[in-house]
């Protein structure tokens, strides 16, 4: 009975949940859970880290503190040029003093990226429980790797779909830790931006209603041609006519190959952008005419919104398949051209693999959930049965 009554008392409580965020992407995905989180009496703070620091990706840590209700605790970890190890050791160091200090009850982070890495080894060693959120999918680059281990390092996860789910459960995860809620960015684009069309091409200075989307992120794994991939792609789009805005990549190696070549393209066809709020890049994605790089956003809130997109080389390999996604690599000049031609404001039916636009209501569902918090943390290797 006592036992039980602190249980209660704990929920009553609600509990402190600890974000962990490293770019503008990442925390286009966790926001709309952070929201929830505060709304339904929650303690919310972040550790806020990477590219958000960086001046010359837009200083994004803005975005993160504009969020009402929530704690921000902020931490450079990387020089620019600082190699990937470095970049995990530093936030290692960083995080493991912060959560001494600030005693979560709950950290989640997200994805591939290295800071979560860092920060997942940081729990995993000290006992505390974290939450991975969007593991279990696949792209064939060191990406996938690093997602594989924050799986295995978390307490529990929020995979956006049943294939997900599959592969957590592959990976020796309890089924009873693995929680498909959808990707949580859809909640977003499922609703209203908040923006006109209008107001987002004047903040951004673009030039036409009449526009792409062009994103394309360094493949670590193949940093060396990232510059060829980017003068290629962007060479296809030049001779399409077409007018793009182009959204800068992040930062891992490879990106000085791709930076170099946006420097080289005429302002009259491409507008280049740091970064963007991620209502205002909703309102973008959902009035282009396609979409084209090696986003996810090209395999997760293209297809969901309908808007075809074209998915470039191998980042994003085997992760999703649809009508409105094409692959080609990035050398392909006349298959480019070929897609552009035939698929510029097309529209599709609605892609509902990667959830229906309520991420959140399953999260809340399950945070308020006794069971959720009273698993045990000693992690266990589950065979799937023959």
């Amino acid at each position: 009975m006592v036992a039980r009554f602190r249980v209660l008392s704990l929920m009553i409580q609600k509990q402190r949940l600890l974000f962990v965020t490293g770019t503008r992407a990442d925390f286009g995905k966790i926001e709309p859970l952070a929201k929830a989180a505060i709304a339904d009496g929650f303690s919310v703070s972040f550790f806020v880290t990477g590219m958000h620091m960086l001046e010359s990706y837009g200083l994004t840590k803005i975005e993160v503190n504009r969020l009402a209700g929530a704690s921000v605790h902020e931490f450079v970890n990387q020089r620019p040029g600082d190699p990937q190890d470095v970049i995990l050791a530093k936030t290692m160091l960083g995080f493991s003093d912060f959560i001494m200090e600030d005693k979560p009850d709950l950290v989640l982070v997200h994805g591939d990226r290295v800071e979560a890495l860092a920060c997942a080894l940081v729990c995993a060693t000290n006992y505390v429980k974290c939450a991975h959120i969007e593991g279990g999918e696949v792209s064939g680059t060191i990406d996938e790797i690093l997602r594989h281990c924050n799986s295995k390092l978390a307490y529990c996860h929020f995979v956006s779909s049943q294939t997900a789910a599959r592969r957590v459960q592959a990976l020796g995860e309890d089924d009873s830790s693995i929680h498909v809620i959808g990707s949580p960015e859809l909640d977003i684009h499922g609703q209203p931006s908040g923006f006109t069309l209008q107001d987002v091409l004047s903040h951004y200075e673009i030039r036409t209603a009449d526009y792409g989307i062009c994103i394309l992120h360094p493949v670590t794994s193949e940093a060396a041609t990232m510059g060829q991939q980017a003068q290629d792609l962007c060479a296809a789009l030049q001779a399409s006519g077409k007018y793009f805005v182009v959204i800068k990549p992040n930062n891992d190696p490879g990106s000085e190959g791709i930076l170099k070549v946006l420097e080289t393209l005429p302002r009259s066809q491409f507008q280049i952008i740091p970064s963007m709020r991620f209502g205002r890049f909703s309102e973008l994605l959902r009035n282009a005419g396609c979409l084209v790089g090696n986003s996810s956003a090209g395999v997760r809130e293209a297809p969901f919104l309908g808007v075809a997109s074209l998915d470039v080389g191998t980042r994003q390999t085997d992760r999703a398949f649809g009508p409105s996604i094409s692959k080609l690599p990035a050398s392909d000049m006349q298959g480019i051209l070929q897609f552009i031609e035939t698929n510029w404001h097309k529209r599709f039916a609605r892609g509902a693999e990667f959830g229906d636009g309520n991420a959140t209501e399953h999260f809340i569902t399950l945070l308020n959930s006794e069971a959720f918090w009273q698993r045990s943390m000693q992690k266990q290797f589950h065979d799937i049965a023959s």
